[in-house]
């Protein structure tokens, strides 16, 4: 069983906390102590998760301090008053450098999702990308929806899944990877008439620590930039 460091609060706000959640951690308890929990028992009190990060992806999670702080930023993640910004890192060039990537998600076999041609109830994804070392190619990519596995389906349905995606990504170019790279970046937020706004860079995989990755996160420092409502 892994053994994690213990955990450290990224921000404290009387109704929420922020905190950082490293790859590879589960969410929700499964064979072991959850990320919820270990944030909880550093906090030293219930926390209450508003919303999740895939097992493989690390990053910024808010979680809130009562049901009624729950209720609210809930309310604000499901109206899309949240604004989430995610880094990924593929090793296939996609059919095109940036743009929205819509669709339906419908279930597909072990408990993947595919994306669909229709646009019922679809999944709303935009992306801005550019090319890093030799094979490797990085996105920044903010979902105005959340689905479940979303960021993982849209990018492979460009021909780019995510780089160390055992799901999506060819699963034995997958296990060389140190970890999947795909990370939660950014949120940014309104709360009780104050503006709220958190980045925090990947410090797991050498391909995110490498020197490339590090020039192109400077021209991202600022992600909402990239996504400005026309």
């Amino acid at each position: 069983m892994l053994r994690w460091r213990p955990m450290k609060a990224l921000f404290e706000h009387p109704d929420f906390f922020v905190f950082v959640k490293p790859a590879g951690m589960n969410f929700h308890s499964e064979e072991g102590a959850g990320f919820v929990v270990l944030a909880s028992e550093a906090a030293g009190e219930r926390l209450f998760p508003v919303h999740r990060l895939d097992k493989m992806t690390s990053g910024l999670v808010l979680l809130a301090r009562s049901a009624e702080a729950a209720r609210q930023l809930t309310e604000r993640f499901e109206t899309r008053r949240i604004e989430k910004y995610y880094l990924a890192l593929s090793l296939r060039k996609p059919k095109k450098k940036q743009g929205w990537i819509r669709g339906d998600m419908l279930k597909a076999r072990r408990g993947n999702w595919k994306l669909a041609k229709t646009t019922k109830n679809p999944a709303l994804t935009r992306f801005v990308s550019c090319a890093l070392r030799e094979g490797e190619r990085a996105f920044l990519v903010k979902p105005y929806t959340g689905k479940t596995h979303q960021i993982r389906v849209a990018l492979k349905s460009l021909g780019s899944p995510v780089a160390g995606d055992t799901r999506y990504a060819d699963a034995a170019e997958a296990l060389k990877e140190e970890r999947g790279y795909l990370h939660a970046y950014a949120l940014r937020f309104e709360y009780g008439g104050e503006t709220f706004s958190f980045t925090v860079a990947p410090s797991e995989g050498e391909r995110f620590l490498s020197g490339a990755f590090a020039e192109q996160m400077k021209r991202w420092r600022e992600p909402w930039n990239f996504f400005r409502e026309k």
